[in-house]
């Protein structure tokens, strides 16, 4: 109760001093009206849905509850920095004038709604930004192709293809066709193999029963392999019973079975090509700060030989920096997810990329190298909290692998 309280005294501050730019501009009281009606209606909402909505599912109406809250109180406090700026500016202005003997007020009414309307200009970029995300943004696939070289990759693996798709997160879909036209993007990739790198869901299993006709339909030659996430656990859950929580992973499990995906709980795989091979090998969820270490690459790499060319699926990329990348065992490539790239930035291809989430995770999407090793982190197919994607879109990942020659 304490914390609603702070919460809302919080907003309701925010609010009014937002409310300053609004008024500067208008005098209009149905303005002002809607202005209220609209924040009080949007806080009345969150408040609702957290304190009384389902703990098990995030729904997408749950959502888009929170999107819409996002929507709104992100450009207030834009509003907020500049009419702050501007009373700072007034404050030292007045002030100055006053020990000048000047008998000037602090008050300007025309600077303060020139202010305002800039401020209002520029918050609305992220009100309308965050609206495109949720109507828009979210189901706008994008297949990323890559070519990797390796001088330890196998002759007969030259041109070896897999997809990489990730954080499915299918209890937050709202729209089957958008969906079933991912699921065929997918597979017109036409790759030796398809690999899952872990969140099929955001919480329970059952989530999944709408979607696993369609997802089960996903083909490759060699495959379809799958590993764990931290949303898989069902660990975001009150459940009952700790047996109730091991029969929803339990189902989890069984549910990937029955599409047909090969899952990997700290285990490897042999992929065979012409005579020649490489391994596939799956961890558990392993995450820093604070998230499940269930991974056990040790295990997972059991009858794994340090020649052999190695492709590792671990669901968050903390794992590769912390453990993998300097493993003695020469991980050749390592496939992660997880960060969504924060399902918001600014990403140019080929020359910038940035989203908040850099600063939590080094490595946060897309290829890094280092040590001659190799991770992709894929954007995320689904989406989490916010039900929309900003500047940084659902990720359909193909890489290509090449044998690197030393020839001219």
């Amino acid at each position: 109760m304490l914390r609603w309280i702070i919460f809302i005294v919080i907003y309701i501050l925010v609010d009014v001093y937002a409310f300053q730019a609004v008024r500067s501009l208008t005098r209009n009281s149905w303005l002002h009206g809607l202005y209220v009606l609209v924040s009080v209606g949007i806080l009345a909402l969150f408040i609702y849905q957290l304190s009384y909505g389902s703990s098990r599912t995030m729904t997408p109406e749950r959502m888009y509850i929170f999107g819409l809250f996002l929507a709104v109180f992100i450009p207030k406090l834009i509003l907020i920095i500049f009419m702050f700026g501007e009373d700072i500016i007034r404050l030292f202005v007045g002030v100055f004038s006053k020990l000048a003997g000047s008998d000037e007020g602090f008050y300007v009414p025309s600077r303060r709604k020139f202010i305002s309307t800039i401020a209002l200009g520029v918050a609305a970029i992220p009100f309308a930004s965050l609206l495109y995300g949720m109507y828009k943004g979210k189901y706008n696939y994008k297949v990323l192709s890559y070519a990797l070289a390796f001088d330890d990759l196998p002759e007969e693996f030259d041109g070896f293809t897999l997809t990489q798709i990730s954080d499915i997160h299918s209890g937050s879909f709202d729209n089957a066709k958008k969906i079933e036209y991912a699921v065929d993007l997918i597979n017109e990739q036409k790759s030796d193999i398809i690999v899952f790198t872990g969140d099929l869901v955001n919480n329970v299993a059952d989530e999944m029963n709408d979607w696993k006709a369609l997802f089960g339909s996903l083909r490759a030659k060699n495959g379809v392999y799958s590993v764990l996430g931290n949303h898989d656990y069902g660990d975001y859950v009150n459940w009952e019973t700790k047996a109730e929580k091991e029969a929803n992973l339990s189902a989890l499990k069984d549910l990937q079975q029955e599409m047909g995906w090969d899952l990997l709980l700290n285990e490897n795989r042999t992929l065979t090509r012409n005579g020649a091979t490489i391994k596939l090998i799956g961890v558990e969820n392993w995450g820093a700060g604070g998230f499940k270490k269930a991974g056990d690459l040790d295990k997972a790499c059991e009858g794994v030989s340090e020649t052999d060319f190695k492709i590792l699926m671990s669901h968050d990329p903390s794992h590769w920096k912390e453990q993998v990348k300097q493993d003695p065992r020469n991980i050749q490539l390592t496939l992660s997810g997880h960060t969504h790239g924060m399902q918001f930035g600014i990403e140019i291809p080929g020359w910038f990329k940035w989203s908040p989430v850099k600063y939590r995770y080094e490595n946060w999407a897309g290829i890094y190298e280092e040590f001659g090793r190799y991770i992709n982190v894929n954007r995320g197919f689904g989406f989490l909290g916010y039900p929309g994607r900003v500047g940084i879109w659902p990720e359909i990942t193909v890489i290509k692998l090449k044998k690197k020659t030393n020839t001219a």
